[in-house]
């Protein structure tokens, strides 16, 4: 195992770079980083050139990317346009963006695996049936309709929360804005544990155990579950950077002021520096993730052994 994990974080290495030149090339090549800093109009030549000796593009592109990755590995993300760190944005928007994803987390694995749990054991029956037309109509229908409808209920019109999360965003207020950003994710956990244990309880080791006289609660917890949720492990394990930096939508509706509302700011902007430092931080979150994925692997299923 621990030759394995060594390994792995070996190989993160080439794609952490790869995944990080090529942010860093489509922001400050394919784009123009300069533009940002000059509003509506456009630099004269001098302000221009100014401005590129002073953030350093006036230097190969290749020198620019040494530059800065040398700067992010002593935890330098750069500094924005309007003169604030990078790193102080992150200090304020990641801990937010953080518990909208662990209350979004949480629906998917409680709500998304009983639902899937329930639906197959009993496929093909009424519950299953109105449970796949629910999850259907939740993936038909986009995120921001949901999000401003639920806003527009339960906010506006019957005043049970309110429509807007305040600037310290705690937990009871992230609840129905994760609730929102999970609702696609979790009707995608519910089919998917629905098909994985309606597949796995035909297995013969499924047979064995029912043979045996086990409790019925014992051979689905213990032995068809545990097999059952690799797959859902693995969409779990990759949906947490997606929700993560997919939460541009969400925290806009709601106004939250955590890594999708900074990164989308940063687009509009232009602020090329905020844009590149937010997704290096996401590129390290979606190889740590699956690196913790691979090893819950060998945890759900005693078959599996890493050399």
């Amino acid at each position: 195992m621990g030759r394995y994990v060594v390994r792995r974080l070996l190989q993160m290495i080439p794609v952490f770079v790869g995944a990080t030149l090529l942010i860093f090339l489509m922001v400050n090549v394919m784009g123009d980083p300069i533009a940002g800093l000059c509003g509506e109009r456009r630099c004269d030549p001098a302000t221009a050139a100014q401005l590129e000796k002073e953030f350093g593009l006036d230097k190969p592109v290749w020198q620019q990317y040494l530059t800065y990755m040398g700067n992010v590995f002593t935890g330098d993300f750069g500094t924005a346009f309007n003169g604030q760190e990078v790193t102080e944005l992150m200090a304020t928007a990641f801990p937010v963006t953080i518990r909208l994803t662990v209350i979004a987390i949480l629906f998917e694995i409680v709500v998304g695996i009983a639902l899937g749990v329930v639906t197959g054991l009993r496929r093909g029956r009424p519950v299953d049936t109105g449970v796949l037309l629910l999850t259907l109509v939740v993936i038909s229908v986009p995120t921001f309709v949901t999000g401003l409808l639920l806003q527009l209920l339960l906010g506006v019109k019957w005043g049970w929360i309110r429509p807007s999360v305040s600037s310290e965003a705690p937990f009871d207020e992230l609840i129905l804005p994760g609730l929102v950003l999970a609702s696609v994710s979790l009707a995608y956990v519910t089919r998917l544990t629905r098909t994985s244990i309606a597949e796995n309880r035909r297995s013969d080791y499924v047979r064995t155990a029912v043979a045996k006289g086990l409790p019925r609660h014992r051979v689905i917890t213990r032995h068809l579950l545990r097999t059952s949720l690799i797959p859902v492990v693995t969409f779990i394990g990759a949906d947490i950077g997606f929700l993560m930096g997919g939460a541009i939508v969400t925290e806009r509706i709601f106004n939250i002021h955590g890594v999708g509302y900074q990164i989308y700011q940063g687009i509009l902007r232009q602020n090329t520096q905020t844009v590149v430092g937010f997704v290096t931080v996401l590129v390290l979150v979606f190889l740590v993730a699956n690196l913790v994925v691979d090893l819950l692997y060998a945890v759900l299923d005693p078959r599996i052994r890493y050399a």
